[in-house]
């Protein structure tokens, strides 16, 4: 079953605003010395969670 154009739109958008505010934190945490790549890979996680949990609620 494909999502029709309008719902990936959607994903995209909520993916969008996801990593947006996980990269904030993401920021501060490189800042503080964490690895860049972690931090990054954390992002990414949270991003593809925030999606997942938005399109079950």
């Amino acid at each position: 079953m494909l999502p029709n154009p309008q719902q990936r739109s959607e994903v995209v958008s909520q993916l969008a605003v996801a990593a947006l505010g996980a990269g904030v934190v993401t920021t501060i945490a490189v800042a503080q010395g964490q690895n860049p790549l972690t931090a990054l890979g954390i992002t990414l996680f949270s991003a593809v969670a925030a999606v997942m949990v938005g399109q079950i609620v």
